[in-house]
């Protein structure tokens, strides 16, 4: 749960390096999280509001993870572009999010592991 909560207090943050745990980690808690608040919305038989304001609420933190995924592995944050090509963008992205960081320091910073560390 700390991948999640990390990742909301780096609200804005697009700088620096996210490794694999923090990014996956804080994929899968709001997924799930989307999840409930689905079930909620339709047992309540409302639009889905709250699950909405929960989209909402973290795009941003959404966006800057990425970015610093992409970091470790080297890219730049623009890369993220490629979700706005159908399919095949998706698919890339997903594969570059999937791989290892480059070990040590890169043009984005020292590896994630090491930061903490400080």
């Amino acid at each position: 749960m700390h991948w999640y909560v990390d990742v909301l207090k780096k609200y804005a943050t697009f700088s620096g390096r996210a490794g694999r745990p923090e990014f996956w980690m804080f994929t899968l808690i709001s997924f799930v999280i989307s999840i409930v608040l689905a079930v909620i919305d339709s047992a309540l038989g409302t639009a889905p509001v709250i699950g909405l304001v929960y989209s909402l609420a973290v795009l941003l933190p959404g966006l800057a993870v990425g970015t610093r995924r992409l970091h470790d592995i080297d890219r730049s944050g623009w890369w993220l572009l490629l979700a706005l090509i159908p399919l095949l963008g998706s698919i890339v992205l997903l594969v570059f999010f999937a791989l290892p960081g480059t070990p040590g320091e890169n043009s984005y910073g020292p590896k994630p592991l090491e930061a903490a560390a400080y």
